[in-house]
């Protein structure tokens, strides 16, 4: 047991934020302490961390807290660095352990050192950078690096994803599980949470309650113990109202008098359950619904240098369809923002043509929106805004953002970043724009709002492009990626969730020994040709159904996916061929030579089998595991294809304007003969048997 707290009460400013609550941090536990903005998650991590103490007896040394002997906590400050004319070296060789240059120590630390800075997407010339010199984002990273090297026992993190790209989230989620020691952390990032965490405290209504799980299992034993509590609530009312009935029935009678005494002593000594609370679903009900829908294509950039002072940072061509949600992903200093801006018309192109499409509506959110500072209510802020809206539907549109009750009553300057980022696209979406163009939209927004959001954005009619780090943000809305790395710009035309599968099989596919094409290809870094065939497929004419567009879409990823696995197997079968012919030619020219050493009486028996064997790295087991991966692979593909042509071919029927005969027979066509293409794979099998044998 490394901390412990029995029974303690925690209370800022005379009111308390957790009664009689319990908490433990064992070995090298993974604990995860979720709940809403202003529930006190980081006055508790500045409890463990010892700035706070509890109240009451609790105070008293030994009594309350436990923390083990040695033991150290280590957390981040909110004044990070004390003096920034330092370099980030002089800052960080402070915690080297040795001064000798030559020590193995100092080398294991600067190895470390070198790890870790770069894994928050440092470059390892910014260690000579002063720390003035960074960003406030930048610098919290560089002290989360410094936090990270003292190594304490117990680790305290307060929102550590934020400033981090994906790619430097998916390092510290590696990192974290590897960490010796334990952490305790405070995020709203679900992916991030259920990536780390082993252990769940919810903060909620003055209690801390503990749960077994990362954030997916959490929420679903929370759902089954409030449904056991309801079952149980529901079943002792039932139980106080039979009683209730006999002792009215009984109380009168001089006869049953005891009986319904007896009955009523019982009710009083029966423990009552309290009511379960209901389990707010943060969904968004409204209709958000443009007031013009815009022409079918909004946007377009053709030959697009984007950048700052002229210097170019990426180029793309790319047109943006009515209806499409595009996610940008990509790390930090890639070149999103630039381009998101570029496209609101707020910076220049260095080079080429950006501009919106007829009858667009554009509406523009970024972290500069929702620095608001006003005087003024929320109700009042946002009813100044929309004048000629009743009152009564100002609150009603406020609190399908979440301002309910009080809160439409607290000062716009008093609010959070994240409650004043939801007013701000409260006040974008009540103007009713046809193309959204927000940058972070969920920065510093607790888990209820972000839920908001994401039902909002689905319901929405319109177009939208969109900056996100928040993996389930963007798993939940976007049906499309833009892809910014190492100065390209790839468009994807699926979610994230088919992208994070794609790209795990293209590691696969790289680990096994395919091609970087190939692998590229799986990816979904499609040439211009490949854009314009599922562009187009995607382009459902007017009046087509939703079936319609999913099939498109499903057509054109697996047209797409027949053409690798196809392309795959000619590989792997001009592979097998050519260790076919190598194996049959070395048995033939090492017959020869036994046949000739046997005439000249030069060998004995006991050398014939040494001399008629195969050298078996000739077909390493490696290639052949590659092979049947491949055609494996292959042929699943075709039955995919299939399966989807036998499952919408009738309702597609329906719709032979926008699908005619001759190509519906076409592509009949193709997925028989794929799945006739069987045989093909059986021959490679039996080949690769003969060369086996």
């Amino acid at each position: 047991m490394l901390y412990r707290i029995t029974d303690g009460t925690l209370a800022i400013g005379g009111e308390n934020l957790l009664e009689h609550f319990d908490f433990e941090i064992k070995g090298r536990e993974r604990i995860a302490i979720t709940g809403p903005n202003g529930s006190g998650k980081t006055t508790f991590l500045r409890l463990i961390a010892g700035e706070l103490s509890l109240e009451r007896d609790d105070r008293r040394q030994g009594e309350g807290i436990y923390l083990a002997r040695n033991v150290t906590i280590g957390m981040l400050r909110q004044q990070i660095f004390e003096n920034t004319a330092h370099t980030v070296q002089e800052e960080m060789m402070v915690l080297c352990p040795s001064r000798d240059t030559w020590d193995r120590e100092r080398f294991e630390f600067e190895q470390e050192y070198d790890r870790i800075f770069t894994g928050f997407g440092f470059a390892k010339e910014d260690k000579e950078k002063l720390l003035s010199d960074f960003s406030g984002g930048e610098q919290t990273k560089i002290a989360m690096v410094r936090l990270l090297l003292e190594k304490p026992d117990i680790l305290l993190l307060d929102e550590p994803t934020n400033h981090l790209d994906m790619e430097s989230v998916r390092w510290l989620e590696n990192y974290l599980q590897n960490y010796s020691g334990a952490v305790v952390m405070v995020s709203h990032d679900r992916y991030f949470i259920d990536e780390t965490a082993e252990i769940v405290y919810e903060l909620t209504d003055k209690k801390l309650v503990r749960y077994v799980g990362n954030y997916t299992q959490f929420r679903q034993q929370k759902l089954k113990n409030l449904a056991i509590w309801k079952k149980q609530y529901e079943q002792q009312q039932e139980e106080l109202e039979r009683l209730n009935q006999l002792i009215e029935r009984f109380k009168h009678k001089p006869k049953k008098a005891a009986f319904a005494r007896s009955k009523k002593k019982l009710i009083e000594r029966m423990e009552k359950l309290p009511a379960p609370p209901t389990l707010a679903e943060h969904i968004f009900t409204g209709e958000l619904v443009p007031a013009v829908m815009g022409g079918k294509w909004v946007a377009e950039a053709e030959e697009l240098k984007i950048g700052y002072d002229g210097k170019a940072i990426a180029e793309l061509s790319l047109r943006i369809r009515r209806g499409q949600k595009i996610g940008i992903i990509g790390p930090n200093g890639a070149g999103k923002t630039t381009f998101i801006k570029t496209v609101a018309g707020l910076l220049a192109p260095v080079k080429g043509k950006c501009q919106l499409g007829l009858h667009i509506e554009p509406g523009y959110f970024d972290q500069q929106s929702a620095a608001l500072i006003s005087d003024k209510k929320v109700l009042e802020h946002f009813h100044d805004l929309f004048p000629a809206m009743p009152e009564k539907d100002a609150r009603n549109e406020l609190a399908a953002w979440l301002f309910e009750g009080a809160d439409v009553q607290k000062t716009v300057s008093d609010l959070s970043g994240g409650e004043k980022a939801r007013l701000v696209l409260a006040e974008i979406l009540e103007k009713r724009p046809n193309f959204l163009m927000l940058d972070e939209p969920t920065n510093h927004m607790d888990i209820p709002a972000r839920e908001t959001l994401e039902s909002a954005f689905r319901v929405y009619k319109g177009t939208m492009l969109f900056i996100s780090h928040d993996r389930y943000f963007i798993e939940q809305v976007a049906d499309a990626l833009l892809i910014f790395e190492n100065g390209q710009v790839s468009y994807y035309p699926f979610g994230y969730r088919h992208y994070m599968e794609r790209l795990e099989r293209m590691n696969q596919y790289r680990a096994a020994g395919v091609s970087e094409k190939d692998a590229a290809v799986v990816l979904g870094q499609m040439s211009a040709e490949d854009q314009a065939l599922i562009a187009g497929l995607k382009n459902v004419p007017k009046g087509a159904t939703l079936l319609g567009h999913e099939l498109s879409t499903d057509q054109a990823f697996l047209d797409w996916q027949l053409r690798l696995a196809a392309e795959a197997m000619a590989d792997a079968a001009e592979k097998v061929e050519n260790y076919y012919h190598s194996v049959k030619k070395t048995k033939q020219d090492e017959w020869e030579k036994w046949i000739e050493q046997v005439c000249d009486d030069e060998v004995g028996s006991s050398d014939v089998k040494e001399l008629t064997s195969v050298d078996e790295n000739l077909y390493p087991e490696s290639v052949g595991s590659q092979v049947d991966d491949v055609l494996e692979q292959w042929y699943k593909s075709c039955l995919d294809w299939y399966d989807i042509w036998e499952e919408m071919h009738p309702q597609v029927l329906e719709h032979k304007e926008e699908y005619p005969d001759a190509e519906l027979t076409m592509k009949r066509h193709e997925a028989e003969e794929a799945v006739k293409n069987e045989k093909a794979w059986l021959s490679l099998d039996e080949l690769k048997n003969q060369v086996e044998q």
